[in-house]
Protein backbone atom coordinates (compact mmCIF):
# COMPACT_ATOMS: atom_id res chain seq x y z
CA UNK A 1 0.00 0.00 0.00
CA UNK A 2 1.16 3.54 -0.77
CA UNK A 3 0.93 6.24 1.89
CA UNK A 4 -1.26 9.03 0.47
CA UNK A 5 0.68 12.17 1.45
CA UNK A 6 -1.69 14.47 -0.46
CA UNK A 7 -4.48 13.66 2.01
CA UNK A 8 -2.50 15.12 4.88
CA UNK A 9 -1.17 18.13 2.97
CA UNK A 10 -2.56 19.03 -0.45
CA UNK A 11 -0.05 21.89 -0.69
CA UNK A 12 3.02 19.68 -0.50
CA UNK A 13 4.95 19.95 -3.78
CA UNK A 14 7.83 17.50 -3.31
CA UNK A 15 8.80 14.54 -1.15
CA UNK A 16 11.30 11.72 -1.00
CA UNK A 17 10.08 8.13 -1.38
CA UNK A 18 11.32 4.61 -2.03
CA UNK A 19 10.40 2.46 -5.03
CA UNK A 20 8.53 -0.63 -3.84
CA UNK A 21 7.52 -2.15 -7.18
CA UNK A 22 6.46 -1.78 -10.80
CA UNK A 23 3.25 -2.56 -12.65
CA UNK A 24 3.17 -4.75 -15.77
CA UNK A 25 2.38 -1.60 -17.77
CA UNK A 26 5.54 0.17 -16.61
CA UNK A 27 4.13 2.18 -13.71
CA UNK A 28 6.34 3.03 -10.72
CA UNK A 29 4.99 2.25 -7.25
CA UNK A 30 6.36 4.18 -4.28
CA UNK A 31 5.95 3.68 -0.55
CA UNK A 32 4.56 7.22 -0.22
CA UNK A 33 3.10 9.54 -2.84
CA UNK A 34 2.31 13.22 -3.25
CA UNK A 35 0.79 12.37 -6.67
CA UNK A 36 -3.01 12.19 -6.56
CA UNK A 37 -4.22 9.18 -8.60
CA UNK A 38 -7.05 9.57 -11.12
CA UNK A 39 -10.37 9.04 -9.38
CA UNK A 40 -13.63 10.64 -8.33
CA UNK A 41 -13.66 12.79 -11.46
CA UNK A 42 -10.29 14.35 -10.65
CA UNK A 43 -7.31 13.75 -13.00
CA UNK A 44 -4.11 12.21 -11.71
CA UNK A 45 -1.23 14.56 -10.99
CA UNK A 46 1.70 15.04 -13.36
CA UNK A 47 5.27 16.01 -12.49
CA UNK A 48 8.64 14.28 -12.26
CA UNK A 49 10.80 11.96 -10.19
CA UNK A 50 14.58 12.09 -9.87
CA UNK A 51 17.04 9.58 -8.47
CA UNK A 52 20.77 9.07 -8.49
CA UNK A 53 21.68 8.56 -12.12
CA UNK A 54 18.25 9.16 -13.61
CA UNK A 55 14.99 11.07 -13.86
CA UNK A 56 11.70 10.84 -15.70
CA UNK A 57 8.61 12.94 -16.31
CA UNK A 58 5.37 11.57 -14.87
CA UNK A 59 2.32 11.94 -17.11
CA UNK A 60 -0.27 10.86 -14.53
CA UNK A 61 -0.88 8.67 -11.52
CA UNK A 62 -3.31 5.75 -11.30
CA UNK A 63 -4.74 3.54 -8.60
CA UNK A 64 -3.14 0.10 -8.50
CA UNK A 65 -3.88 -3.04 -6.51
CA UNK A 66 -4.12 -3.15 -2.74
CA UNK A 67 -4.14 0.61 -2.21
CA UNK A 68 -0.98 1.31 -4.21
CA UNK A 69 -0.48 4.30 -6.51
CA UNK A 70 1.32 3.81 -9.84
CA UNK A 71 3.17 6.73 -11.42
CA UNK A 72 3.00 6.55 -15.22
CA UNK A 73 6.12 7.84 -17.08
CA UNK A 74 5.40 10.29 -19.90
CA UNK A 75 7.80 8.38 -22.20
CA UNK A 76 9.39 4.91 -22.25
CA UNK A 77 12.27 5.04 -19.80
CA UNK A 78 14.52 2.79 -17.75
CA UNK A 79 12.70 2.51 -14.43
CA UNK A 80 14.37 3.00 -11.05
CA UNK A 81 14.93 -0.35 -9.36
CA UNK A 82 13.02 -1.51 -6.31
CA UNK A 83 14.67 0.03 -3.25
CA UNK A 84 15.79 3.18 -5.07
CA UNK A 85 15.21 6.44 -3.20
CA UNK A 86 13.58 9.05 -5.46
CA UNK A 87 12.57 12.68 -5.14
CA UNK A 88 9.06 13.32 -6.44
CA UNK A 89 7.88 16.75 -7.61
CA UNK A 90 4.35 17.51 -8.80
CA UNK A 91 3.29 20.05 -11.42
CA UNK A 92 2.08 22.44 -8.75
CA UNK A 93 0.27 24.96 -10.97
CA UNK A 94 -1.84 22.18 -12.52
CA UNK A 95 -2.55 20.57 -9.11
CA UNK A 96 -3.57 23.91 -7.58
CA UNK A 97 -6.03 24.57 -10.39
CA UNK A 98 -7.54 21.13 -9.80
CA UNK A 99 -7.87 22.04 -6.11
CA UNK A 100 -9.64 25.29 -6.97
CA UNK A 101 -12.06 23.65 -9.42
CA UNK A 102 -12.76 20.71 -7.10
CA UNK A 103 -13.62 22.98 -4.18
CA UNK A 104 -15.79 25.13 -6.45
CA UNK A 105 -17.79 22.04 -7.41
CA UNK A 106 -18.45 21.32 -3.73
CA UNK A 107 -19.87 24.83 -3.46
CA UNK A 108 -21.92 24.40 -6.64
CA UNK A 109 -23.64 21.49 -4.90
CA UNK A 110 -24.43 23.89 -2.04
CA UNK A 111 -26.10 26.57 -4.17
CA UNK A 112 -27.81 23.85 -6.23
CA UNK A 113 -28.86 21.47 -3.41
CA UNK A 114 -29.87 18.55 -5.62
CA UNK A 115 -28.60 14.94 -5.95
CA UNK A 116 -25.40 14.77 -8.02
CA UNK A 117 -25.25 12.07 -10.70
CA UNK A 118 -21.75 12.69 -12.03
CA UNK A 119 -18.86 15.11 -12.24
CA UNK A 120 -15.54 15.92 -13.88
CA UNK A 121 -12.60 18.18 -13.02
CA UNK A 122 -10.11 19.79 -15.43
CA UNK A 123 -7.39 22.36 -14.87
CA UNK A 124 -9.54 25.32 -15.94
CA UNK A 125 -13.11 24.07 -15.62
CA UNK A 126 -15.35 21.40 -14.16
CA UNK A 127 -18.91 20.18 -14.24
CA UNK A 128 -21.53 18.46 -12.15
CA UNK A 129 -24.52 16.50 -13.38
CA UNK A 130 -27.65 17.00 -11.29
CA UNK A 131 -30.87 15.07 -10.92
CA UNK A 132 -32.84 18.05 -12.19
CA UNK A 133 -35.76 17.97 -14.60
CA UNK A 134 -35.54 21.64 -15.62
CA UNK A 135 -32.46 23.88 -16.03
CA UNK A 136 -31.84 26.72 -13.53
CA UNK A 137 -34.21 29.58 -14.23
CA UNK A 138 -31.61 32.32 -13.77
CA UNK A 139 -28.02 31.35 -14.62
CA UNK A 140 -26.70 34.81 -13.70
CA UNK A 141 -28.28 34.56 -10.24
CA UNK A 142 -26.76 31.10 -9.80
CA UNK A 143 -23.31 32.44 -10.74
CA UNK A 144 -23.67 35.34 -8.31
CA UNK A 145 -24.77 33.02 -5.49
CA UNK A 146 -21.78 30.75 -6.09
CA UNK A 147 -19.29 33.63 -6.10
CA UNK A 148 -20.85 35.13 -2.99
CA UNK A 149 -20.19 31.90 -1.09
CA UNK A 150 -16.62 31.76 -2.43
CA UNK A 151 -15.93 35.35 -1.35
CA UNK A 152 -17.04 34.63 2.23
CA UNK A 153 -13.71 32.82 2.58
CA UNK A 154 -14.91 29.79 4.51
CA UNK A 155 -12.24 27.39 5.80
CA UNK A 156 -12.01 23.97 4.13
CA UNK A 157 -11.00 21.18 6.51
CA UNK A 158 -11.31 17.42 6.77
CA UNK A 159 -11.98 14.75 9.36
CA UNK A 160 -12.27 10.97 9.42
CA UNK A 161 -15.23 8.87 10.49
CA UNK A 162 -15.85 5.15 10.60
CA UNK A 163 -17.72 3.37 7.82
CA UNK A 164 -20.40 2.52 10.38
CA UNK A 165 -20.83 6.23 11.15
CA UNK A 166 -21.34 6.94 7.45
CA UNK A 167 -23.88 4.13 7.19
CA UNK A 168 -25.77 5.79 10.04
CA UNK A 169 -25.75 9.12 8.12
CA UNK A 170 -26.40 8.22 4.45
CA UNK A 171 -27.47 11.80 3.70
CA UNK A 172 -23.80 12.83 3.79
CA UNK A 173 -23.30 11.22 0.37
CA UNK A 174 -24.34 13.69 -2.34
CA UNK A 175 -22.90 11.94 -5.37
CA UNK A 176 -25.01 9.07 -6.65
CA UNK A 177 -22.49 7.87 -9.25
CA UNK A 178 -19.36 7.75 -7.07
CA UNK A 179 -19.55 5.96 -3.74
CA UNK A 180 -16.98 6.55 -1.00
CA UNK A 181 -14.19 3.94 -1.06
CA UNK A 182 -14.61 1.22 1.53
CA UNK A 183 -12.43 -1.44 3.07
CA UNK A 184 -10.05 0.70 5.13
CA UNK A 185 -12.54 1.04 7.97
CA UNK A 186 -12.74 4.82 7.81
CA UNK A 187 -14.06 7.53 5.49
CA UNK A 188 -12.68 11.03 4.93
CA UNK A 189 -15.16 13.91 5.19
CA UNK A 190 -14.45 17.34 3.69
CA UNK A 191 -16.04 20.20 5.60
CA UNK A 192 -16.58 23.75 4.30
CA UNK A 193 -17.46 26.33 6.93
CA UNK A 194 -16.90 26.66 10.64
CA UNK A 195 -18.56 25.72 13.90
CA UNK A 196 -20.96 28.65 13.61
CA UNK A 197 -21.87 28.09 9.96
CA UNK A 198 -21.07 24.78 8.28
CA UNK A 199 -22.26 24.92 4.67
CA UNK A 200 -21.05 21.57 3.30
CA UNK A 201 -19.97 18.21 4.66
CA UNK A 202 -19.49 15.20 2.38
CA UNK A 203 -17.18 12.22 1.81
CA UNK A 204 -14.34 13.05 -0.60
CA UNK A 205 -10.84 11.77 -1.26
CA UNK A 206 -9.75 14.62 -3.54
CA UNK A 207 -7.57 17.69 -3.02
CA UNK A 208 -8.99 21.09 -2.06
CA UNK A 209 -7.87 24.61 -1.26
CA UNK A 210 -7.63 25.66 2.39
CA UNK A 211 -10.11 28.54 2.12
CA UNK A 212 -12.85 29.23 -0.41
CA UNK A 213 -11.58 32.70 -1.43
CA UNK A 214 -8.52 30.96 -2.89
CA UNK A 215 -10.78 29.59 -5.64
CA UNK A 216 -11.15 33.03 -7.21
CA UNK A 217 -14.12 34.10 -9.27
CA UNK A 218 -16.09 31.38 -11.05
CA UNK A 219 -18.11 31.69 -14.24
CA UNK A 220 -21.11 29.45 -14.93
CA UNK A 221 -20.87 28.01 -18.43
CA UNK A 222 -23.23 25.83 -20.40
CA UNK A 223 -26.16 24.00 -18.85
CA UNK A 224 -26.75 20.86 -20.92
CA UNK A 225 -29.67 18.48 -21.11
CA UNK A 226 -28.27 15.00 -20.40
CA UNK A 227 -31.55 13.12 -20.27
CA UNK A 228 -35.09 13.48 -19.00
CA UNK A 229 -34.04 14.05 -15.40
CA UNK A 230 -30.42 15.24 -15.73
CA UNK A 231 -28.80 18.61 -16.30
CA UNK A 232 -25.04 19.16 -16.66
CA UNK A 233 -23.77 22.45 -15.23
CA UNK A 234 -20.31 23.67 -16.29
CA UNK A 235 -18.14 26.05 -14.25
CA UNK A 236 -14.95 27.84 -15.33
CA UNK A 237 -12.12 29.55 -13.49
CA UNK A 238 -12.63 33.18 -14.48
Amino acid sequence: MTEHLFLGDAYRRDAAATVTGHTQEGGIILDRSIFYPTGGGQPGDSGSIDWEGGSTRIATALKARQGAIALVPAEPHALPAVGTVVQQVIDWERRHRHMRVHTALHLLSVVLPLPVTGGQINSDRGRLDFLMSEPPEDRAALEEALNEVIERDFPVTDEWITEAALDANPGLVKTMSVRPPRGAGRIRLVCIGNADHQIDLQPCGGTHVARTAEIGRIRIGRVENKGKQNRRVHVHLD
